[in-house]
C-alpha cells in the first residue's frame, strides 16, 4: 500500500477537530505540544510565529507544524491550537489528497454537494456543558490577541451561521469577531458577505438576527465555509460542500438560547443574536486605531462602526479546544485561497475546457490577491485564450487583483520558477495588461488615490496580468533543458 493510499485511508477517520488531531500526531513532523503555560494576550501569537505561521507574517517565520497548547494561563481545563491549515502539506493530507488536487477535490465537492442533516443523538458534543447569561465571555473562553496593538481579544476561526429571515436559506461565514464586554462581541463583514445580507434584511424590519458560531471544527467545514460569490450565491448552504468532501452529511444541532442552528460536533458554540440599528467602534476600549493583523501582512485598522452581537448562551465540550489563526499567514491563505482556486477552475473550465492545468493562490497574495494559472497552449488558435483565463479568474474572484499566467512546464508553486518565467519569458511592455479603474478588496492598502491618484475612490485598484506564457509559434525555442530519468533512490541509499 502506498503512503497516498494510507492517508488516503486515514482521512476517512477524520470527521471533528480531535480526529483531524490525531491524524496529525500520527503523522511526523504535522503537530507538536507544549505544556508550558502561555498567556493568549500576544505572547501565544508570538511563539506560534516562530514556529509557523509563514508568510506574509513578518519574519522570522516558517512554515511549520500545528501548536496545541495545552495550558493557557488565566484558564484551567482549556487548549488552544493554532494552525491546523497552515501549510498546505498538511492541508493536503487532512482532505486526503495531494497539495495540488486540493483545488479539484474541492470542485468536485461543489458540484456534488451533500445537504447537511440534525444531529441523531441525544447528547450532541458541543452541548457537554451548557453557560446561560448571566456569563462573562472573557472568564470562559480565552480569545487571543495576535499583537499588543489589537483592538481587543479575538476570535478568529468563528463560524458563523443564520438564516435568511425572509427565504429561511442558510448560510456560513467565517468574520472576526473581536470581544467587547462580558456578553457583547463586534462583528467585521467584508462588505457583500452573506450573514450580513441576512442581518440588513433583519434589521429592516427591526428584528435580531439569531445566529450560532462554532469554533473548533472538521478542517473540511472551515474550507467549504471559505467559498464566495458568485460560485457559491446567496443562499447556498456551504456546510454541504464539506458533507461532500466527506462523503457524509455535516450534523447541526438546534442552539439552546436562539432560533439557529450550530455544528453538533464542534468543539465551542457561541449562541447570540445580531442586534438591531446597533453599532460600536472597534477600538472603543483600547484606542490603538488598529483592529488585528490582515491578510494583506500589515496591521487592520479599527472600523469606527461595526454591528453588535449579543450573547445569549455559551456551550462546549468537555475540556474545549478553541482554535485560532495566527495572522496574518499560510494559514488564512489556505483557508481562503483553495476555494478561491476551485472558484476560478471551475469558471474558466466551463469556458474553455482541457486548457488550465492548475491554479494557485499565492501566499504573498494573503490567499485573494495573487493568482498564478498554469495554462497550456495546444493550438495556434489558443494564443491570446491564456489572458482571457485571466479576465474570467477576475470574474470568478471579485477581489483578486493580480494574475501571474505561465506554461504548463512551471511549477505554480515554485516561487523561483515563478520568477524565473518572468524573467526569461516576460517583457513588461508586451506582456502586461492593465485593467484599471475596477473594485477589488477594500484592505488592499495601495487602494486609495493617496497612493494613486488615479484612482476616483477607496477599494478601486488596477488589476494586472502578468503574462508570462510563450508565444504558441516560439514554444520550439523555450524548451527546458532535457535530463536524463533515474532511479534516484538507489544513490541515496
Amino acid at each position: 500500500m502506498s503512503n497516498r493510499d494510507k492517508e488516503e485511508g486515514r482521512v476517512g477517520e477524520v470527521f471533528d477537530l480531535r480526529s483531524a488531531i490525531r491524524l496529525l500526531e500520527d503523522t511526523p513532523g504535522q503537530i507538536i505540544t507544549t505544556d508550558e503555560p502561555v498567556d493568549p494576550k500576544a505572547e501565544l501569537a508570538g511563539v506560534y510565529k516562530l514556529v509557523g505561521a509563514g508568510t506574509p507574517t513578518v519574519p522570522p517565520t516558517n512554515t511549520g507544524p500545528a501548536m496545541l497548547f495545552e495550558r493557557i494561563k488565566g484558564y484551567d481545563g482549556i487548549q488552544v491550537i493554532a494552525g491546523v491549515l497552515s501549510s498546505r502539506e498538511r492541508t493536503a493530507l487532512l482532505m486526503g489528497t495531494s497539495p495540488e488536487r486540493l483545488p479539484h477535490i474541492l470542485l468536485d465537492a461543489l458540484n456534488n454537494p451533500i445537504p447537511p442533516v440534525a444531529y441523531s443523538g441525544d447528547n450532541p458534543p458541543c452541548q457537554e456543558i451548557v453557560h446561560r447569561v448571566p456569563l462573562d465571555v472573557r472568564e470562559l473562553l480565552p480569545a487571543p490577541t495576535n499583537t499588543e496593538l489589537d483592538a481587543g481579544p479575538y476570535f478568529t476561526m468563528g463560524l458563523l451561521r443564520a438564516e435568511d429571515p425572509e427565504t429561511g436559506q442558510a448560510d456560513v461565514t467565517i468574520h472576526r469577531l473581536c470581544v467587547q464586554g462580558p456578553d457583547i462581541i463586534t462583528v467585521w463583514f467584508t462588505p457583500g458577505r452573506h450573514i450580513d445580507a441576512f442581518r440588513l434584511k433583519a434589521e429592516k424590519k427591526g428584528q435580531s438576527l439569531p445566529v450560532s458560531v462554532s469554533m473548533g471544527l472538521d478542517p473540511a467545514v472551515y474550507l467549504a465555509a471559505c467559498f464566495e460569490p458568485p460560485t457559491t450565491p446567496l443562499g447556498f448552504d456551504e456546510v454541504s460542500i464539506a458533507g461532500a468532501i466527506r462523503q457524509r452529511p455535516v450534523e447541526l444541532v438546534d442552539c439552546l438560547s436562539v432560533k439557529a442552528r450550530a455544528i453538533a460536533n464542534a468543539e465551542i458554540v457561541i449562541e447570540g443574536e445580531l442586534l438591531p440599528d446597533q453599532r460600536m467602534r472597534e477600538d472603543i476600549h483600547t484606542n490603538t486605531g488598529y483592529a488585528m493583523p490582515e491578510f494583506t501582512g500589515y496591521m487592520g485598522m479599527a472600523n469606527p462602526s461595526l454591528p453588535v452581537l449579543k450573547i445569549k448562551a455559551i456551550t462546549h465540550r468537555q475540556k474545549p479546544i478553541l482554535q485560532t489563526i495566527v495572522g496574518p499567514g499560510e494559514e488564512h491563505c489556505n483557508l481562503t485561497g483553495i476555494p478561491t482556486e476551485a472558484s476560478i477552475l471551475r469558471l474558466i473550465e466551463d469556458s474553455m475546457p482541457g486548457r488550465v492545468k492548475n491554479v494557485y493562490s499565492h501566499p504573498a497574495g494573503g490567499g485573494k490577491l495573487l493568482v498564478v494559472i498554469q495554462f497550456e497552449k495546444a493550438l495556434p488558435s489558443d494564443e491570446g485564450r491564456q489572458r482571457q483565463a485571466a479576465i474570467v479568474a477576475f470574474t470568478a474572484f471579485p477581489e483578486l487583483k493580480h494574475v501571474v499566467l505561465v506554461d504548463e512546464d512551471v511549477n505554480i508553486y515554485d516561487s523561483n520558477e515563478i520568477l524565473w518565467a518572468m524573467t526569461t519569458r516576460y517583457q513588461g511592455d508586451v506582456s502586461t495588461v492593465f485593467i484599471p479603474g475596477v473594485h477589488c478588496h477594500p484592505l488592499d492598502p495601495t487602494q486609495s488615490p493617496e497612493f494613486n491618484p488615479n484612482l476616483r475612490d477607496h477599494s478601486i485598484s488596477c488589476k494586472t496580468i502578468f503574462d508570462c506564457t510563450v508565444p504558441f509559434h516560439m514554444k520550439n525555442r523555450f524548451k527546458r533543458s532535457p535530463f536524463m530519468e533515474v532511479d534516484i533512490e538507489k544513490f541515496l541509499k
